[in-house]
Protein backbone atom coordinates (compact mmCIF):
# COMPACT_ATOMS: atom_id res chain seq x y z
CA UNK A 1 0.00 0.00 0.00
CA UNK A 2 1.16 3.63 -0.58
CA UNK A 3 0.50 5.89 1.27
CA UNK A 4 0.49 9.60 -0.08
CA UNK A 5 -0.89 11.74 2.40
CA UNK A 6 -2.84 11.00 5.98
CA UNK A 7 -6.41 11.60 5.97
CA UNK A 8 -7.76 13.37 9.28
CA UNK A 9 -10.92 11.88 9.53
CA UNK A 10 -9.76 8.59 8.51
CA UNK A 11 -8.01 8.52 11.44
CA UNK A 12 -10.09 10.07 13.83
CA UNK A 13 -13.64 8.56 12.80
CA UNK A 14 -12.04 4.85 12.29
CA UNK A 15 -13.46 2.76 14.59
CA UNK A 16 -15.93 -0.23 15.11
CA UNK A 17 -19.56 -0.44 14.47
CA UNK A 18 -21.76 -0.68 17.42
CA UNK A 19 -22.11 -4.22 19.13
CA UNK A 20 -23.44 -6.06 22.11
CA UNK A 21 -21.13 -5.66 25.13
CA UNK A 22 -20.74 -9.60 25.19
CA UNK A 23 -18.73 -8.71 22.10
CA UNK A 24 -16.13 -5.67 22.90
CA UNK A 25 -13.48 -8.90 24.05
CA UNK A 26 -13.21 -9.60 20.54
CA UNK A 27 -11.97 -5.88 19.80
CA UNK A 28 -8.52 -6.93 21.38
CA UNK A 29 -5.33 -8.47 20.84
CA UNK A 30 -3.49 -10.91 23.51
CA UNK A 31 -6.35 -11.39 25.87
CA UNK A 32 -7.08 -14.91 24.57
CA UNK A 33 -3.22 -15.73 24.83
CA UNK A 34 -3.40 -18.77 27.10
CA UNK A 35 -0.31 -19.02 30.00
CA UNK A 36 0.66 -22.29 32.11
CA UNK A 37 0.22 -22.22 35.82
CA UNK A 38 2.16 -23.80 38.30
CA UNK A 39 0.83 -27.24 37.89
CA UNK A 40 1.01 -27.16 33.86
CA UNK A 41 -2.30 -26.59 33.33
CA UNK A 42 -2.77 -23.89 30.43
CA UNK A 43 -5.99 -21.52 30.60
CA UNK A 44 -6.72 -18.07 29.09
CA UNK A 45 -6.22 -15.48 32.11
CA UNK A 46 -8.05 -13.13 33.67
CA UNK A 47 -6.88 -9.76 33.77
CA UNK A 48 -8.51 -7.74 36.47
CA UNK A 49 -5.70 -5.56 36.71
CA UNK A 50 -6.30 -2.52 33.89
CA UNK A 51 -5.92 0.43 36.11
CA UNK A 52 -2.24 -0.72 35.61
CA UNK A 53 -2.12 -1.01 32.46
CA UNK A 54 -4.64 -2.00 29.67
CA UNK A 55 -4.31 -4.39 26.35
CA UNK A 56 -3.83 -3.28 22.80
CA UNK A 57 -7.04 -3.02 20.77
CA UNK A 58 -6.89 -4.69 17.36
CA UNK A 59 -7.86 -1.42 15.75
CA UNK A 60 -4.42 0.00 16.96
CA UNK A 61 -2.14 -2.85 16.26
CA UNK A 62 -3.58 -2.55 12.63
CA UNK A 63 -2.84 1.09 12.29
CA UNK A 64 0.75 0.51 13.57
CA UNK A 65 1.14 -1.99 10.72
CA UNK A 66 0.14 0.40 7.89
CA UNK A 67 1.95 3.05 9.52
CA UNK A 68 5.27 0.91 9.80
CA UNK A 69 5.75 0.52 6.14
CA UNK A 70 5.76 4.59 5.73
CA UNK A 71 7.48 4.71 9.25
CA UNK A 72 10.32 7.87 9.08
CA UNK A 73 11.93 10.65 11.36
CA UNK A 74 9.33 13.08 12.31
CA UNK A 75 11.00 16.36 10.88
CA UNK A 76 12.99 15.88 7.54
CA UNK A 77 14.33 13.10 5.56
CA UNK A 78 12.30 12.02 2.07
CA UNK A 79 8.67 11.47 1.23
CA UNK A 80 8.35 8.76 4.28
CA UNK A 81 9.47 11.31 6.41
CA UNK A 82 6.72 13.99 5.47
CA UNK A 83 4.53 11.35 5.30
CA UNK A 84 5.14 10.71 9.22
CA UNK A 85 5.50 14.42 10.05
CA UNK A 86 2.06 15.64 8.57
CA UNK A 87 0.32 12.35 10.13
CA UNK A 88 1.90 13.45 13.38
CA UNK A 89 0.68 16.77 13.30
CA UNK A 90 -2.76 15.75 12.41
CA UNK A 91 -2.87 13.51 15.25
CA UNK A 92 -2.35 16.53 17.80
CA UNK A 93 -5.73 17.94 15.57
CA UNK A 94 -7.51 14.53 16.48
CA UNK A 95 -6.85 14.79 20.16
CA UNK A 96 -7.93 17.87 20.77
CA UNK A 97 -10.82 16.93 19.16
CA UNK A 98 -11.64 13.90 21.15
CA UNK A 99 -11.76 16.54 24.19
CA UNK A 100 -14.02 18.84 22.77
CA UNK A 101 -11.15 21.29 21.52
CA UNK A 102 -10.39 23.13 18.43
CA UNK A 103 -7.45 24.99 18.08
CA UNK A 104 -8.98 28.71 18.43
CA UNK A 105 -9.46 27.01 22.11
CA UNK A 106 -5.58 27.83 22.62
CA UNK A 107 -4.33 24.87 24.00
CA UNK A 108 -1.23 22.61 22.75
CA UNK A 109 -0.75 19.06 22.56
CA UNK A 110 2.84 17.70 23.91
CA UNK A 111 4.04 14.10 23.51
CA UNK A 112 5.37 12.54 26.32
CA UNK A 113 5.48 8.85 27.64
CA UNK A 114 3.39 8.57 30.15
CA UNK A 115 1.71 10.27 32.72
CA UNK A 116 4.32 10.70 35.25
CA UNK A 117 6.98 12.02 32.39
CA UNK A 118 3.87 14.46 32.14
CA UNK A 119 3.35 15.99 35.09
CA UNK A 120 7.01 16.02 35.33
CA UNK A 121 7.49 17.97 32.49
CA UNK A 122 4.69 20.73 33.90
CA UNK A 123 5.68 20.56 37.31
CA UNK A 124 9.59 21.04 36.00
CA UNK A 125 8.31 24.03 33.55
CA UNK A 126 5.40 26.02 35.95
CA UNK A 127 7.36 25.78 39.26
CA UNK A 128 10.54 28.45 40.48
CA UNK A 129 11.85 25.71 43.63
CA UNK A 130 9.91 26.63 46.72
CA UNK A 131 8.88 29.99 45.55
CA UNK A 132 5.42 28.60 43.90
CA UNK A 133 2.62 26.88 46.11
CA UNK A 134 0.61 23.97 44.59
CA UNK A 135 -2.47 22.71 45.75
CA UNK A 136 -2.82 18.75 45.62
CA UNK A 137 -4.92 15.61 47.77
CA UNK A 138 -3.95 12.97 49.64
CA UNK A 139 -5.77 10.42 46.35
CA UNK A 140 -3.45 11.34 44.31
CA UNK A 141 -1.05 8.78 42.74
CA UNK A 142 2.95 9.28 43.57
CA UNK A 143 3.18 10.78 40.08
CA UNK A 144 0.58 13.59 40.77
CA UNK A 145 2.93 14.40 44.46
CA UNK A 146 6.18 13.73 44.32
CA UNK A 147 7.29 15.93 41.40
CA UNK A 148 5.21 18.97 43.13
CA UNK A 149 6.79 18.13 46.44
CA UNK A 150 10.22 18.27 44.63
CA UNK A 151 9.37 21.71 42.89
CA UNK A 152 7.45 23.53 44.72
CA UNK A 153 5.84 24.84 48.50
CA UNK A 154 2.76 21.82 48.16
CA UNK A 155 -0.76 21.90 50.11
CA UNK A 156 -3.01 18.88 50.38
CA UNK A 157 -6.71 18.56 50.67
CA UNK A 158 -7.69 16.01 52.70
CA UNK A 159 -9.89 12.94 52.33
CA UNK A 160 -12.73 11.98 54.39
CA UNK A 161 -13.33 8.40 56.03
CA UNK A 162 -14.57 7.13 53.16
CA UNK A 163 -11.66 8.70 51.17
CA UNK A 164 -13.57 11.57 49.06
CA UNK A 165 -12.24 14.76 48.95
CA UNK A 166 -13.14 17.33 51.00
CA UNK A 167 -14.64 19.88 48.99
CA UNK A 168 -15.10 22.55 51.74
CA UNK A 169 -11.35 21.82 52.77
CA UNK A 170 -10.48 22.39 49.12
CA UNK A 171 -11.88 25.67 48.73
CA UNK A 172 -10.92 26.78 52.50
CA UNK A 173 -7.02 26.15 51.53
CA UNK A 174 -7.21 28.12 48.23
CA UNK A 175 -9.62 31.04 50.35
CA UNK A 176 -6.81 31.13 53.25
CA UNK A 177 -3.64 31.74 50.47
CA UNK A 178 -5.33 34.70 49.23
CA UNK A 179 -4.12 33.73 45.70
CA UNK A 180 -0.39 32.57 46.23
CA UNK A 181 -1.54 29.21 45.36
CA UNK A 182 -0.88 28.97 41.47
CA UNK A 183 -1.56 25.66 40.32
CA UNK A 184 -4.10 23.35 41.36
CA UNK A 185 -2.97 19.63 40.43
CA UNK A 186 -5.98 16.83 41.17
CA UNK A 187 -6.65 13.12 40.09
CA UNK A 188 -9.77 12.80 37.61
CA UNK A 189 -10.22 9.48 39.22
CA UNK A 190 -8.23 7.71 42.18
CA UNK A 191 -6.95 4.73 40.64
CA UNK A 192 -7.57 3.05 44.35
CA UNK A 193 -10.96 3.76 45.01
CA UNK A 194 -12.06 4.80 41.41
CA UNK A 195 -13.82 8.05 42.57
CA UNK A 196 -14.80 10.31 39.60
CA UNK A 197 -13.35 13.69 41.03
CA UNK A 198 -15.48 16.51 40.21
CA UNK A 199 -13.15 18.09 38.20
CA UNK A 200 -15.16 21.14 36.50
CA UNK A 201 -16.51 22.06 39.73
CA UNK A 202 -12.71 22.25 41.13
CA UNK A 203 -11.78 24.17 38.39
CA UNK A 204 -13.98 26.99 38.91
CA UNK A 205 -13.36 26.64 42.65
CA UNK A 206 -9.79 26.84 41.91
CA UNK A 207 -9.98 30.17 39.31
CA UNK A 208 -12.30 32.12 41.60
CA UNK A 209 -8.83 32.26 43.56
CA UNK A 210 -6.63 32.69 40.88
CA UNK A 211 -5.66 29.34 40.43
CA UNK A 212 -4.44 27.30 37.18
CA UNK A 213 -6.56 23.53 37.14
CA UNK A 214 -4.15 20.38 36.34
CA UNK A 215 -5.50 17.50 35.94
CA UNK A 216 -4.15 13.65 36.00
CA UNK A 217 -6.07 12.24 33.48
CA UNK A 218 -4.37 8.91 33.45
CA UNK A 219 -7.43 6.92 35.37
CA UNK A 220 -10.35 8.39 33.27
CA UNK A 221 -9.81 8.54 29.26
CA UNK A 222 -10.63 5.25 28.99
CA UNK A 223 -13.99 5.19 31.15
CA UNK A 224 -15.51 8.40 30.77
CA UNK A 225 -16.06 11.28 28.23
CA UNK A 226 -14.65 14.18 29.17
CA UNK A 227 -14.98 17.83 27.86
CA UNK A 228 -12.22 20.10 28.76
CA UNK A 229 -13.50 23.38 28.33
CA UNK A 230 -16.45 22.13 30.83
CA UNK A 231 -19.95 24.44 30.14
CA UNK A 232 -18.42 27.80 31.19
CA UNK A 233 -14.95 29.85 30.76
CA UNK A 234 -14.55 29.12 34.74
CA UNK A 235 -15.00 25.29 34.51
CA UNK A 236 -12.58 24.72 32.21
CA UNK A 237 -8.97 22.77 32.65
CA UNK A 238 -5.96 24.79 32.35
CA UNK A 239 -4.23 21.11 31.79
CA UNK A 240 -4.89 17.52 31.11
CA UNK A 241 -2.51 14.64 31.43
CA UNK A 242 -2.98 11.12 30.28
CA UNK A 243 -0.85 7.73 29.18
CA UNK A 244 -1.88 5.77 25.84
CA UNK A 245 -1.32 2.52 27.56
CA UNK A 246 -4.27 3.26 30.08
CA UNK A 247 -6.80 3.09 27.23
CA UNK A 248 -5.51 0.49 25.24
CA UNK A 249 -2.54 2.03 23.21
CA UNK A 250 0.42 0.45 24.95
CA UNK A 251 3.27 2.15 22.74
CA UNK A 252 4.85 4.52 25.13
CA UNK A 253 3.43 7.39 24.35
CA UNK A 254 1.16 10.08 26.79
CA UNK A 255 -0.24 13.45 25.94
CA UNK A 256 -0.24 17.03 27.73
CA UNK A 257 -2.47 19.08 26.86
CA UNK A 258 -2.12 22.75 28.07
CA UNK A 259 -3.16 26.18 27.71
CA UNK A 260 -0.07 27.90 25.55
CA UNK A 261 0.13 31.01 27.90
CA UNK A 262 1.04 28.62 30.64
CA UNK A 263 3.80 27.10 29.21
CA UNK A 264 5.28 29.81 26.40
CA UNK A 265 8.15 31.07 27.18
CA UNK A 266 9.38 28.76 30.08
CA UNK A 267 12.30 26.46 29.88
CA UNK A 268 11.88 23.30 28.11
CA UNK A 269 12.05 20.64 30.79
CA UNK A 270 13.71 18.10 27.98
CA UNK A 271 16.55 19.64 26.22
CA UNK A 272 17.95 18.41 22.60
CA UNK A 273 17.70 18.37 19.04
CA UNK A 274 14.58 19.53 17.45
CA UNK A 275 13.63 21.90 20.45
CA UNK A 276 15.41 24.55 18.82
CA UNK A 277 15.55 27.49 16.50
CA UNK A 278 19.12 28.34 16.46
CA UNK A 279 22.18 27.46 18.99
CA UNK A 280 25.14 29.65 18.85
CA UNK A 281 28.41 29.27 20.84
CA UNK A 282 26.55 31.16 23.82
CA UNK A 283 23.44 31.54 23.14
CA UNK A 284 20.42 29.43 22.25
CA UNK A 285 16.94 30.17 20.88
CA UNK A 286 14.27 27.97 21.79
CA UNK A 287 11.03 27.01 19.56
CA UNK A 288 7.37 27.93 20.63
CA UNK A 289 5.50 25.15 22.01
CA UNK A 290 4.89 22.52 21.40
CA UNK A 291 8.21 22.22 19.89
CA UNK A 292 10.08 23.43 22.26
CA UNK A 293 9.33 20.50 24.55
CA UNK A 294 9.57 17.59 22.39
CA UNK A 295 13.06 17.12 22.01
CA UNK A 296 14.34 14.31 20.38
CA UNK A 297 12.95 11.85 17.74
CA UNK A 298 8.96 11.15 18.32
CA UNK A 299 7.29 8.52 19.01
CA UNK A 300 5.15 8.64 16.03
CA UNK A 301 3.82 4.93 15.95
CA UNK A 302 3.13 5.44 19.75
CA UNK A 303 1.09 8.74 18.56
CA UNK A 304 -0.73 6.94 16.26
CA UNK A 305 -1.72 4.61 18.33
CA UNK A 306 -3.60 6.84 20.76
CA UNK A 307 -5.73 8.31 17.95
CA UNK A 308 -6.75 4.98 16.90
CA UNK A 309 -7.80 3.84 20.52
CA UNK A 310 -9.80 7.31 20.50
CA UNK A 311 -11.43 6.34 17.12
CA UNK A 312 -12.79 3.10 18.64
CA UNK A 313 -13.63 4.16 21.85
CA UNK A 314 -15.65 7.22 19.98
CA UNK A 315 -17.44 4.62 17.94
CA UNK A 316 -18.43 2.58 20.63
CA UNK A 317 -19.67 5.54 22.63
CA UNK A 318 -18.68 5.87 26.22
CA UNK A 319 -22.68 5.62 27.65
CA UNK A 320 -22.08 2.19 26.24
CA UNK A 321 -18.07 1.65 28.11
CA UNK A 322 -20.17 3.10 31.30
CA UNK A 323 -23.22 0.79 31.42
CA UNK A 324 -20.63 -1.81 30.75
CA UNK A 325 -18.24 -1.38 33.76
CA UNK A 326 -21.01 -0.90 35.66
CA UNK A 327 -22.67 -3.69 35.21
CA UNK A 328 -19.13 -5.60 36.15
CA UNK A 329 -18.64 -3.19 39.07
CA UNK A 330 -21.66 -4.01 40.79
CA UNK A 331 -21.86 -7.45 40.14
CA UNK A 332 -18.39 -7.91 41.67
CA UNK A 333 -19.64 -5.85 45.03
CA UNK A 334 -22.20 -7.63 45.49
CA UNK A 335 -20.78 -11.03 45.16
CA UNK A 336 -17.73 -9.68 47.95
CA UNK A 337 -20.51 -8.67 50.01
CA UNK A 338 -22.15 -11.80 50.51
CA UNK A 339 -18.74 -13.26 51.67
CA UNK A 340 -17.96 -11.75 55.30
CA UNK A 341 -14.70 -12.19 55.49
CA UNK A 342 -14.85 -9.79 52.59
CA UNK A 343 -13.57 -6.36 53.50
CA UNK A 344 -14.26 -3.36 50.75
CA UNK A 345 -13.08 0.19 51.45
CA UNK A 346 -14.18 3.22 50.46
CA UNK A 347 -18.09 4.47 49.65
CA UNK A 348 -18.13 1.39 47.46
CA UNK A 349 -22.22 1.62 46.90
CA UNK A 350 -20.98 5.15 45.21
CA UNK A 351 -22.52 5.18 41.90
CA UNK A 352 -20.04 7.93 40.47
CA UNK A 353 -17.16 5.25 40.68
CA UNK A 354 -15.48 4.00 37.69
CA UNK A 355 -14.98 0.13 37.77
CA UNK A 356 -12.17 -0.33 40.38
CA UNK A 357 -12.64 -2.04 43.53
CA UNK A 358 -10.29 -2.57 46.73
CA UNK A 359 -10.72 -5.19 49.43
CA UNK A 360 -8.87 -7.38 51.46
CA UNK A 361 -9.87 -10.72 52.55
CA UNK A 362 -9.24 -11.44 57.13
CA UNK A 363 -6.28 -13.56 57.69
CA UNK A 364 -5.09 -13.50 54.10
CA UNK A 365 -2.00 -11.20 53.78
CA UNK A 366 -2.84 -9.38 50.56
CA UNK A 367 0.64 -10.03 48.50
CA UNK A 368 -0.40 -13.92 49.73
CA UNK A 369 -4.11 -13.51 47.73
CA UNK A 370 -2.47 -11.84 44.59
CA UNK A 371 -0.04 -14.84 44.31
CA UNK A 372 -2.96 -17.59 44.87
CA UNK A 373 -5.61 -15.92 42.35
CA UNK A 374 -2.65 -15.94 40.44
CA UNK A 375 -0.97 -19.82 40.67
CA UNK A 376 -4.99 -21.14 40.74
CA UNK A 377 -6.76 -19.48 38.23
CA UNK A 378 -4.32 -16.76 36.04
CA UNK A 379 -6.32 -14.22 37.09
CA UNK A 380 -4.20 -10.73 37.58
CA UNK A 381 -5.01 -8.38 40.40
CA UNK A 382 -3.04 -5.37 41.93
CA UNK A 383 -2.06 -5.86 45.56
CA UNK A 384 0.12 -3.23 47.92
CA UNK A 385 -0.72 0.70 48.02
CA UNK A 386 -1.05 1.38 44.34
CA UNK A 387 1.52 4.16 44.13
CA UNK A 388 -0.63 6.07 46.53
CA UNK A 389 0.79 5.31 49.69
CA UNK A 390 -0.67 8.22 51.73
CA UNK A 391 -4.37 7.52 50.72
CA UNK A 392 -4.24 3.67 51.21
CA UNK A 393 -2.83 4.38 54.64
CA UNK A 394 -5.92 6.79 55.85
CA UNK A 395 -7.93 4.25 53.98
CA UNK A 396 -6.75 1.66 56.51
CA UNK A 397 -6.87 3.27 59.42
CA UNK A 398 -3.06 3.30 59.67
CA UNK A 399 -1.38 6.30 61.40
CA UNK A 400 2.30 7.52 60.63
CA UNK A 401 3.65 6.48 63.96
CA UNK A 402 2.53 2.48 63.14
CA UNK A 403 4.25 3.33 59.47
CA UNK A 404 7.36 4.29 60.92
CA UNK A 405 7.47 1.00 63.15
CA UNK A 406 7.05 -1.38 59.68
CA UNK A 407 9.81 0.54 58.21
CA UNK A 408 11.85 -0.16 60.80
CA UNK A 409 10.73 -3.63 60.93
CA UNK A 410 13.05 -6.08 57.99
CA UNK A 411 10.49 -8.50 58.65
CA UNK A 412 7.23 -6.94 58.90
CA UNK A 413 4.71 -7.37 56.14
CA UNK A 414 3.89 -4.43 53.94
CA UNK A 415 0.32 -2.68 54.30
CA UNK A 416 -1.95 -2.95 51.41
CA UNK A 417 -4.62 -3.75 49.77
CA UNK A 418 -6.04 -5.92 46.39
CA UNK A 419 -7.29 -4.14 43.82
CA UNK A 420 -9.50 -5.58 40.82
CA UNK A 421 -10.25 -3.02 38.15
CA UNK A 422 -12.04 -3.69 34.67
CA UNK A 423 -11.39 -2.88 31.33
CA UNK A 424 -13.95 -2.84 28.78
CA UNK A 425 -13.36 -6.41 27.07
CA UNK A 426 -13.74 -7.88 30.91
CA UNK A 427 -16.55 -9.86 31.31
CA UNK A 428 -19.68 -11.39 33.78
CA UNK A 429 -18.23 -14.41 33.35
CA UNK A 430 -14.81 -13.79 34.03
CA UNK A 431 -16.63 -12.06 37.40
CA UNK A 432 -18.15 -14.51 38.64
CA UNK A 433 -15.09 -17.08 37.92
CA UNK A 434 -13.26 -14.35 40.32
CA UNK A 435 -15.89 -14.80 43.12
CA UNK A 436 -15.59 -18.47 42.49
CA UNK A 437 -11.87 -18.61 43.07
CA UNK A 438 -11.78 -15.91 46.32
CA UNK A 439 -14.08 -18.04 47.56
CA UNK A 440 -12.52 -21.39 46.82
CA UNK A 441 -9.05 -19.53 48.39
CA UNK A 442 -11.05 -18.41 51.60
CA UNK A 443 -12.27 -22.23 52.33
Amino acid sequence: MIHKTLDYEYIFLRGCEKMDSQSYSMLFNGIDTEVELPNGQRVVPINFDNAATTPPLKKVDEFICENIMMYGSVGRGGQKSAYCTNAYELSREAILKFFSLNESDGYEVIYVKNTTEGINLLANMLCDRNSHKILTSRMEHHANDLPWRELGKTYYCEVDEKGKLKLDDFEEKLKRAKGTIKYVSITGTSNVTGYVNPVHKMAKIAHKYGARMIVDGAQLVAHREININGNSKEEEIDAFVFSGHKMYAPFGSGVVIVKSDMIEGKRPFLLGGGAVESVFDDDVYYKKSPYKDEAGTPNFLGAMSIVAAMSVLKSIGYNNIVEHEEQLKKRLIAGLECLPQVELYGDYKNADRVGVVPFNVKNIYHNNLGTLLQDKRGIAVRTGCFCAHPYVTRLLGMNDDERYKLLEDPDAKTFGMVRASFGLYNTEEEVDEFLNCIEDIIK
